[in-house]
């Protein structure tokens, strides 16, 4: 019994001890990396809806937009992927934990047709929050970003677009 090796276990307890220790410092850091991975997805997300919009209206919505007024705000969505100008995935509503509503405004002898899409994380709050800011993009094409905790949960509509903060990135 002299010659027994192995580790005893005070040196287990400092091994797992630290292993605890950088899985600490890693899982913020990820779950980080996860956030802003999803939010550079739907704001790439938030472009393809833009120029699908455009290429709809032009192609088969005679000046208007994709979406039906009244009957609901994913309408949009489904007929844009329709046609094929946007992935099944989008066109669903739910891509990259990140949920994408739309609408449009029909054109009026006195006003040009418009459209404006949102999307908000899946889930906005705790460990499994999926995004920290909310984006929206109307007719114009300025992406709109908003990290305010009580409005992520909120979709954002066209007014409120109008009056949004342009993305800085």
């Amino acid at each position: 019994m002299k010659n027994q090796k192995g580790f005893s276990l005070i040196e287990l307890l400092i091994v797992v001890v630290i292993i605890g220790i950088i899985a600490a410092i890693a899982i913020p850091n990820l779950l980080a990396a996860r956030r802003s991975a999803n939010e550079g997805s739907s704001i790439s997300a938030l472009r393809t809806l833009h120029g699908a919009q455009m290429t709809y209206a032009s192609t088969y919505g005679n000046g208007n937009y994709a979406g039906d007024v009244g009957a609901g705000t994913n309408v949009a969505l489904s007929e844009l992927g329709t046609p094929g100008l946007v992935d099944s995935v989008l066109a669903g509503g739910t891509k990259a934990g990140y949920n994408f509503v739309g609408g449009r405004v029909v054109a009026s002898p006195t006003a040009p047709a418009q459209f404006f899409f949102s999307a908000n994380p899946t889930t906005t709050s705790g460990v499994t929050q999926t995004g920290a800011r909310r984006f929206g993009v109307a007719t114009d094409g300025v992406l709109m970003a908003d990290a305010t905790p009580g409005n992520l949960a909120t979709a954002y509509t066209q007014a409120t677009i109008a009056a949004g903060t342009p993305l800085s990135n």
